[in-house]
């Protein structure tokens, strides 16, 4: 096992990730957020959390995404579904996916696939946390990246959680 962020890095990632965001949209109107189920809005928690603290008084347009019954694994494994919560139309807006890792990019056309059931947005960017780049089977790729780790296709890469949803570690296990 090897560590490749502690919580504090975790904690800057998560502030230099919303700064980004910020940068490409400024005043976050024509923006929605949207974490995928179920640990990617662990991540997408906290940048909405970040981005509420350096845009006081400006509503953020925030949902998360269960993804199950749009995965390509659905009758190959048993996956239990999560809620989707989004309240709102997605209809000609910018939307940002969060997630944790992304590795393959199955997960992303997933959650693509699953969107359209709420409008047709203007630009859809994705946020990770970690990008295992070397992984990919699908030409998906990061517009927000926290850290690229190049690990074996035999290795894991775990974000670790505290019950609250706290972000404690990123680590490589074999």
């Amino acid at each position: 096992m090897k560590t490749i962020l502690t919580e504090q890095q975790i904690s800057l990632t998560i502030q230099r990730l919303a700064h980004q965001i910020i940068e490409h949209h400024l005043d976050l109107k024509e923006t929605v957020i949207i974490g995928l189920q179920p640990r990617g809005i662990y991540v997408s928690d906290k940048i909405v959390e970040e981005l509420t603290k350096n845009l006081p008084g400006r509503t953020i347009l925030y949902g998360k995404v269960d993804i199950t019954f749009y995965r390509d694994d659905i009758r190959r494994e048993l996956h239990v579904p999560n809620k989707t919560e989004i309240n709102f139309s997605i209809e000609n807006k910018n939307v940002i996916l969060v997630d944790d890792v992304l590795y393959t990019g199955r997960t992303i056309r997933a959650a693509l696939d699953a969107l359209l059931g709420f409008g047709r947005p203007a630009k859809v960017e994705l946020c990770v946390l970690i990008d295992r780049r070397f992984s990919r089977q699908l030409p998906i790729q990061p517009d927000y990246t926290g850290k690229v780790i190049d690990a074996l296709i035999t290795q894991k890469v775990k974000v670790q959680w505290k019950e609250k949803g706290e972000i404690t570690g990123v680590i490589i296990t074999e």
